[in-house]
């Protein structure tokens, strides 16, 4: 027993330190690069990796028939649109408010869901989605006159975190059969990369990125600890207990500012501590509600 818990408690904490930590190093990465450059290169890697695991490690099968559209869709809306929009987010907003905006996107698949996966719309979510949008305004409001947010910025960050809604979604309401869940993950990842590539070639500018330590630490650290070390602790997290693991993410905001603060030297105010205790509010209401 004691064995099970550990492994639950580590597997969580690593999980909700791996997925806070993809904003701070966005951040880190675009000192030295494109966003797009450092968006496809991370899923190059990425992709490359579990496809081979997951073929020629584990011997998993090739999704087949209307699979290939299925992976696509999620891809693009999962990979090209939410992850795309997001680093060029992160060039207008901080890694904090970054970090902030993805824990509530549980609310948001919750509130979706009730059109689209027939589920009953609760007070309780309608109250979450507004405590959630109140607190990263909160966060945000005394770091506009310092040009650290933009308005242009947090409209593209909630623009990525609606299309990660849909990509939630629309994986939900979909039959994958007994396709692998680390082959789904490596082929939605290499197809929205290569959706990817055109704004790549369109706005490659040399001059604006050094493939340097700083850029290929990023990349390796956003490829593997986040999209395939997180993903897989999640998706074990899920299957380990459903329930419980919906708990992890209410630490992502905060582990996301401090790791902000540190590697970043972001400030934490009372204003960033009041935005963070009233997402985790918020998602706490929604938590209870599910």
């Amino acid at each position: 027993m004691f064995n099970k818990q550990y492994r639950w408690f580590l597997a969580g904490l690593t999980f909700a330190i791996f997925w806070a930590s993809a904003s701070t190093a966005t951040k880190i990465g675009l000192t030295v690069g494109q966003p797009m450059v450092i968006a496809t290169t991370r899923f190059a890697l990425a992709a490359m990796l579990m496809l081979f695991i997951t073929h020629i490690v584990q011997k998993n099968r090739l999704p087949k028939g209307k699979e290939w559209m299925q992976v696509g869709i999620y891809g693009a809306l999962n990979i090209s649109i939410y992850l795309g929009l997001y680093i060029v987010a992160m060039q207008e907003v901080t890694a904090g408010i970054g970090a902030l905006s993805v824990a509530i996107n549980p609310v948001l698949i919750s509130f979706f869901s009730v059109f689209f996966l027939n589920k009953k719309l609760t007070i309780k979510v309608i109250v979450a989605l507004l405590v959630c949008t109140l607190g990263v305004v909160c966060a945000a409001w005394p770091l506009f006159s310092h040009a650290k947010v933009t308005p242009w910025g947090l409209s593209i960050l909630f623009v990525s975190m609606l299309s990660y809604t849909a990509a939630a979604i629309y994986f939900s309401a979909k039959k994958w059969s007994d396709l692998s869940l680390l082959t789904i993950n490596g082929w939605q990842t290499a197809i929205g990369g290569v959706l990817l590539i055109p704004f790549v070639i369109l706005y490659y500018k040399p001059q604006l990125n050094q493939y340097d330590l700083t850029f290929w630490s990023s990349v390796f650290w956003l490829a593997i600890p986040v999209s395939i070390g997180a993903v897989q602790l999640w998706l074990w997290l899920l299957k380990t207990n459903a329930v419980s693991a919906g708990l992890w993410l209410f630490l992502c905001p905060l582990f996301g500012f401090i790791i902000a603060a540190f590697l970043t030297n972001e400030a934490i105010s009372r204003y960033t501590l009041s935005g963070v205790a009233l997402v985790l509010l918020g998602l706490f209401i929604a938590k209870k509600s599910i």
